[in-house]
């Protein structure tokens, strides 16, 4: 992740800019595109369709990550008054002496009395003086982006925070927020020098409604939809909302977060009240009605002979539920023509296979695109030997056009 200001922040499970630009660029050939991400996470596809000098809009419904994502897109503004901005951040840190009280168990589970402190004081520094501007805003995701290198302990956003777990070599904080912002500002200057400032918005929506979206105003769709039972998206940035005081506790993130989100892990359906029955919408589904069904009730039967007895049955028919929705709202917002590319995997949930590809292609042609094909980039399960089971899985490129 060494791309300018794409490495300002690392959303789970993002894809390659450059990838983006050769769509974008193979695309533009022959239609004018206008980029639109209807999962944008931390604005890859925005920041890529800016450096191609294409118009671009993203939407996410993560309501922090949202945030990350129109920060990046403030690479465009004065460079001196953010450096001077986060000057004063450190001066004022700097003779602060830093609290510990008043943090969740996680916070204190994260960092070592003397690291609080100084994150302490930079937090309480940039409170401070937050005017609620660019260079605010900018110096906000540099402290934010920090946490995870400051901690001792296990942060990867593609596990759970293990405490447990320690690392070498964690940054102190006053050094890595300086040295984040020295980053920032390097990025700022060669994007400033290289790129016209070509329109790029995000905005914080549903892609299952795309209200945001004027009709008939996208040609060119490229994003990654979550993935079926891989990772609990809502858990992504559960210590960053956790330090800036946006959740106590893990149980807050259902109701700040995860009720926002594609219903695509186990831990949505903790909270669901429908059954399957209810979720199965023969009419909306009516395309993969009958497979689905099918390993719906596999997958009932098979959560009784587990220790979890996850709802993985549950997990599966609203997902796909929420897809029907998504491809809806694209319809509706797609020119004619128009090209989509989902970049997906498929899944095995108590090792029973599910086509996640071949089903979402299925539900885009009843939502009124023409054609699809999928593009198989990887293998996926095949290494690990304590993985749970043996279904060989893959990783791809779903191409749809309309």
């Amino acid at each position: 992740m060494k791309r300018p200001v794409h490495r300002w922040f690392r959303y789970a499970a993002g894809f390659s800019s450059e990838w983006v630009k050769q769509v974008i660029k193979g695309y533009n050939k022959d239609y004018q595109a206008t980029v639109f991400d209807p999962f944008v996470g931390s604005g890859t596809t925005v920041l890529a369709a800016q450096e191609c000098g294409v118009n671009a809009i993203g939407i996410e419904s993560h309501p922090f990550i949202i945030r990350v994502a129109k920060a990046k897109l403030l690479w465009k503004e004065n460079i001196k008054h953010f450096s001077d901005f986060s000057e004063e951040i450190i001066r004022l840190a700097k003779r602060q002496k830093g609290e510990t009280q008043g943090y969740s168990r996680l916070i204190y589970d994260c960092y070592p009395e003397d690291v609080l402190r100084d994150l302490d004081s930079l937090r309480n520094a940039w409170l401070e003086i937050n005017d609620e501007s660019p260079s605010s805003f900018l110096c906000w995701l540099a402290l934010t982006k920090i946490l995870r290198e400051c901690s001792p302990v296990g942060t990867s956003q593609m596990e759970l925070i293990q405490p447990r777990k320690k690392k070498q070599n964690a940054s102190k904080p006053f050094p890595a927020f300086i040295e984040q912002v020295s980053t920032m500002l390097k990025d700022m200057a060669f994007f400033q020098r290289k790129y016209a400032t070509q329109p790029a918005e995000v905005h914080s929506d549903d892609a299952r409604m795309c209200n945001l979206i004027p009709d008939d105003s996208i040609s060119l769709v490229i994003t990654s939809p979550p993935y079926i039972n891989n990772y609990d998206y809502a858990d992504a940035c559960r210590l960053e909302m956790t330090f800036w005081g946006e959740i106590d506790s893990w149980g807050d993130l259902q109701e700040k977060v995860r009720r926002h989100l594609i219903r695509s892990c186990a831990q949505h359906m903790s909270y669901q009240k429908q059954q399957l029955d209810q979720l199965l919408d023969a009419k909306r589904l009516s395309p993969i009605i009958d497979d689905l069904s099918r390993v719906c009730t596999y997958l009932s039967a098979e959560r009784l002979k587990h220790g979890g007895k996850k709802n993985y049955h549950l997990m599966t028919a609203a997902y796909f539920l929420d897809m029907v929705e998504v491809w809806s709202a694209l319809r509706r917002v797609c020119r004619q023509p128009s090209r989509i590319c989902f970049v997906v995997g498929d899944s095995a949930p108590y090792g029973i296979y599910v086509p996640v590809h071949e089903w979402l292609g299925r539900l885009s042609l009843a939502a009124g695109f023409r054609s699809y094909n999928f593009e198989r980039l990887r293998d996926r399960n095949i290494k690990w030997h304590n993985r749970k089971h043996r279904v060989p899985l893959c990783e791809g490129r779903l191409w749809v056009d309309g």
